[in-house]
């Protein structure tokens, strides 16, 4: 037997398809795949959801022998295709994996907590002013409300909401990306 050697490479999937790339790598070759994922609030036209999203969209990293796999993992579902650069698909150093893994415990789903402060800018989900920018300028956790002041018929005027009912203004992964960077990552999650 001669000693084969493995290495890590990033795959390109399908929009919407890292999990499943992810699980069929997984079960169908018995590969070490690393998809890490978030779990934040987003507004949609249901109102304030939660959802999870991949940290790295269309992009997952699998570690094989390439020359002896690379049909296999192309050819599997959710797969579009390994990175290249002309016929060459370069490796993924081990020790930035290791650092990435050490980031955001292996597969572990990373939820995002949204704490709100004064001065945060923010849209109301809910309710009678959906829609409306508005600044928290208190934040009541024993009741589970916030203090919001919304401009209405061009007077500032305070309100008191659900806190489900609010979404900071800036809570995309484009806005968290330092957040998630940052060495003390578990006190900075808090956005």
């Amino acid at each position: 037997m001669h000693n084969i050697t493995q290495a890590w490479y990033t795959a390109r999937t399908k929009p919407k398809h890292e999990h499943i790339a992810a699980a069929n790598l997984r079960k169908n070759l018995g590969l070490d795949v690393f998809s890490p994922r978030l779990q934040l609030e987003k507004l949609t036209r249901r109102g304030l959801v939660s959802v999870t999203e991949p940290l790295f969209p269309c992009y997952i990293f699998v570690r094989c022998a390439l020359a002896e796999q690379l049909n296999e993992i192309q050819h599997t579902v959710g797969v579009n295709r390994l990175v290249h650069f002309g016929g060459k698909i370069p490796e993924v150093a081990d020790g930035i994996i290791a650092e990435l893994r050490d980031c955001f415990e292996n597969e572990e789903i990373i939820q995002i907590e949204t704490n709100l402060m004064p001065g945060d800018e923010v849209t109301v989900a809910g309710g009678a002013f959906a829609g409306m920018s508005a600044y928290v300028l208190k934040s009541l956790p024993a009741k589970k409300r916030v203090q919001i002041l919304l401009e209405i018929l061009g007077r500032p005027t305070t309100v008191e909401v659900e806190r489900e009912a609010v979404m900071l203004k800036n809570n995309s992964l484009v806005d968290l990306a330092p957040a998630l960077a940052a060495p003390n990552r578990r006190e900075t999650l808090s956005a």
